[in-house]
């Protein structure tokens, strides 16, 4: 049985991706069960073997930063050699998350539409996790986000970046899954956290309709369908909520500024569904007084009764329920 880093055994593999495999573990030192993902190949071949490593690096220093309930946490970064001529691997161990991705959910037939507003309530307060400390995840979709029985788990900062970070390297392609991926990043624009609010918005779109927003036969017509055409309409559905409906279009919007906060949609499909989110504190915080207010500032700020402080060993966290 192959072992990493002198400690970490891997039991079997449980999930291959385009540049990575995801392996159930064991922590030899601690006796606990891990997930251990390692990069593959195809990541080398596209950024080079360096920044291969550079890029794992900081997804790990990016997850571990994010102390919340519904992001997967990371425990430890390394390399390994194979073989003695081969280069060296990086890979995560992370928290083993034992359930059932939302994408296979969404595999299987249509959801409640109660329950993927409830999900995607538990996303938008994980990106408003790591839009605090300027993380953007930059490949929200249904299969990064598993369900389990304490909730949503948003999964694989595989390609993160900082929502502070330079323009991108023209020769690298842009990183993300197509149907979930901002128009304007297309564009050559950097990722930043409106770009994962597109993503959150075709999630919801997909959650509530069971398909996605735009309908095409190829990657390059989706991308140019997202650019150019109106998303479908939302089927009608009677007790779904009009604010619902609005986020959905908002977040969908060709116009990054135009698309609220995850903060915003965290605490509003919460309060659709009469749900519980933790967000970070740090938003309310007082600060320098803002040029202006948008409308959906202001109504996050009177969701009613959203707003109790929860304090606790780990931080303190605003509680909407």
């Amino acid at each position: 049985m192959r072992t990493l880093g002198g400690r970490y055994q891997l039991v079997r593999r449980i999930g291959v991706g385009g540049m990575s495999e995801v392996w159930r573990g064991h922590d030899r030192v601690l006796d606990r069960p891990v997930a251990v993902k390692i990069m593959g190949p195809s990541l080398e071949g596209t950024l080079g073997d360096a920044a291969s490593v550079d890029l794992v690096r900081t997804e790990a220093r990016s997850a571990a930063r994010l102390a919340h309930p519904n992001v997967a946490g990371v425990h430890d970064f390394g390399t390994s050699r194979p073989e003695p001529a081969a280069r060296d691997v990086p890979y995560i161990v992370m928290e083993l998350v034992e359930g059932q991705t939302l994408g296979a959910h969404l595999a299987a037939g249509p959801i409640d539409w109660r329950i993927g507003v409830r999900i995607c309530a538990e996303v938008a307060a994980a990106l408003a996790a790591a839009h605090a400390e300027q993380i953007v995840h930059r490949d929200i979709k249904p299969a990064n986000v598993m369900l389990t029985p304490s909730g949503a788990k948003v999964l694989d900062f595989g390609i993160a970046a900082s929502s502070a970070a330079p323009d991108p390297d023209p020769e690298v392609p842009v990183m993300g899954t197509p149907a979930y991926v901002a128009p304007e990043l297309f564009e050559g624009v950097p990722a930043t956290p409106a770009s994962d609010m597109f993503a959150l918005g075709t999630l919801l779109h997909q959650c509530i309709s069971g398909r996605l927003p735009w309908r095409a036969e190829s990657p390059t017509e989706l991308v140019y369908a997202q650019r150019y055409r109106d998303p479908d309409p939302l089927p009608e559905i009677g007790e779904l909520p009009p604010e619902v409906e609005d986020l959905v279009s908002r977040c969908l919007s060709r116009d990054p500024a135009e698309r609220p906060t995850a903060l915003v949609a965290a605490l509003l499909l919460a309060e659709a569904v009469d749900a519980r989110v933790y967000v970070p504190i740090q938003e309310f915080d007082a600060g320098p007084a803002r040029p202006s207010v948008s409308p959906w500032d202001k109504q996050a700020a009177e969701a009613p009764t959203s707003a109790a402080v929860e304090a606790g060993a780990g931080g303190g966290r605003h509680r909407a329920e």
